[in-house]
């Protein structure tokens, strides 16, 4: 069953956190690409976190993200992180 109508929480971490003005959002999307979209906007400074975002990981559930287009589950967790200095 796809999350169409369920919130995702989505975590974000060091530099996406700075840019996004929050360390975490509830938002309701059926795909990674709607989450996103939708985290890019509620963003306190939407150009930064999309910048940041090109570079970033992103896992849904613990795994490595796959195709933004997939339905996530319903009450998927996202995690957004940045890369980190030294590896």
């Amino acid at each position: 069953m796809s999350g169409a109508h369920t919130p995702v929480r989505v975590r974000l971490f060091a530099a996406a956190a700075h840019a996004a003005g929050a360390d975490e959002f509830t938002v309701t999307a059926p795909t990674l690409a709607d989450v996103l979209t939708a985290v890019t906007e509620l963003a306190a400074d939407p150009e930064r976190f999309s910048s940041v975002l090109s570079r970033c990981s992103v896992l849904v559930d613990g795994a490595q993200a796959p195709e933004d287009s997939v339905p996530l589950p319903a009450g998927a967790c996202v995690d957004v992180l940045p890369p980190f200095a030294g590896g």
